[in-house]
């Protein structure tokens, strides 16, 4: 099949076509890149979103349940479960899982494993051109589940539009949070296993951290909060009206508690996901993140094949190795060994852009 077949079958909806582009693309095969450039312009039609959170709190069966509620609206949805690398294969350690067992069957709901590939965040430039295929099949919400490594999963931010934080009592998740600096990048929290003992105790800690401000947007989030919310934790919500809640776009992130086994709370969730979509849509910010998240590609992509230009002239010289023990008899440094790789590409830049001043 070659790569016009491909992407002509993908977007005609042939679901193998979409499991077979997303294979290519994450193995970075030949023909990759024809392949994303040619999703392009049929993309920007789903809500992409991101669920994160650490290792535990149940992010596999929260997004088995809103798959199941979104078909329960009638829209398709397309997920991808990013996992631990292998370190023999490069793939992903988990595969698919289990705990997705609602939607097994149902042909609307594509599930992907892919694997995190070295990235510390979790979200390789793969991911991002998987969701572009997704996009382009046509699915109506794209639900990406980070790895879960606990420090370092805000590059979720470069491909989501909403990103959940997902949190569960009773385990840290609030210092764990603040450390790895999450706390910034969640549209919606969500406490989930919120009949454990410490979900009100958490849901007031997230409040404070929060700040909610006036008593709209108090009301607001003790109604997401839903029943399983204490007085307590409701009074705590409005007596902090005076803190700074909002975001510089004027969104105040929602706190819902779950409890994913039971589906209980999971309507509530996705009505906040709704919202915080139609603040998007409503003050512009849906543009403002695309033009962030094709600039943030663009760096990505230069830099990848910066590294494999370098990589390749590197073994032309005899290999790292060489440099290095060059390095180590005083004959260079790695300054100059740097400069002197880096000058002969800098110097075509410049006649390049000279030539079409």
């Amino acid at each position: 099949m070659t790569d016009d077949d491909l992407l002509a079958r993908l977007l005609n909806g042939d679901h193998r076509a979409l499991a077979r582009a997303i294979t290519t693309i994450e193995n970075r095969a030949p023909g990759h890149r024809d392949l994303v450039s040619g999703l392009y312009d049929h993309t920007g039609n789903a809500e992409v979103i991101g669920i994160t959170g650490s290792p535990g709190a149940g992010k596999s069966t929260l997004v088995d349940k809103v798959a199941k509620t979104y078909r329960d609206q009638g829209l398709t949805v397309g997920i991808i479960g990013i996992d631990p690398s292998s370190p023999f294969t490069g793939g992903a350690v988990l595969g698919d899982r289990i705990r997705m067992a609602s939607n097994i069957g149902d042909m609307d709901v594509f599930f992907r494993s892919m694997s995190a590939r070295g990235s510390l965040g979790g979200v390789s430039i793969a991911t991002a051109d998987a969701v572009k295929a997704l996009d382009a099949f046509g699915k109506d919400r794209i639900i990406v589940e980070t790895v879960g490594a606990g420090q370092n999963e805000v590059d979720i931010i470069k491909t989501a539009d909403t990103v959940t934080v997902l949190l569960q009592p009773g385990s840290g998740d609030d210092v764990q949070m603040l450390k790895a600096g999450i706390l910034e990048i969640a549209d919606v929290f969500v406490v989930n296993k919120a009949d454990l003992d410490g979900a009100n105790r958490t849901v007031q800690e997230l409040s404070e951290m929060i700040g909610l401000r006036g008593s709209a947007g108090n009301e607001s989030t003790a109604r997401h909060a839903g029943h399983h919310a204490s007085e307590e934790a409701v009074a705590l919500q409005r007596a902090d009206s005076d803190s700074e809640a909002e975001d510089e776009s004027g969104w105040t992130p929602p706190i819902i508690e779950t409890i994913a086994t039971r589906g209980e709370g999971v309507e509530e969730f996705v009505e906040a996901l709704s919202d915080h979509r139609a603040h998007l849509e409503s003050t512009g910010e849906i543009e403002a993140k695309r033009r962030t998240r094709y600039a943030e590609e663009i760096r990505t992509l230069l830099r990848e094949d910066t590294a494999d230009l370098l990589a390749e002239e590197i073994d032309a010289r005899g290999g790292i190795d060489d440099l290095a023990a060059a390095v180590a008899a005083g004959e260079t440094d790695p300054y100059e060994i740097a400069d002197d790789l880096l000058d002969p590409i800098a110097e075509c830049a410049r006649r390049n852009r000279d030539s079409h001043a």
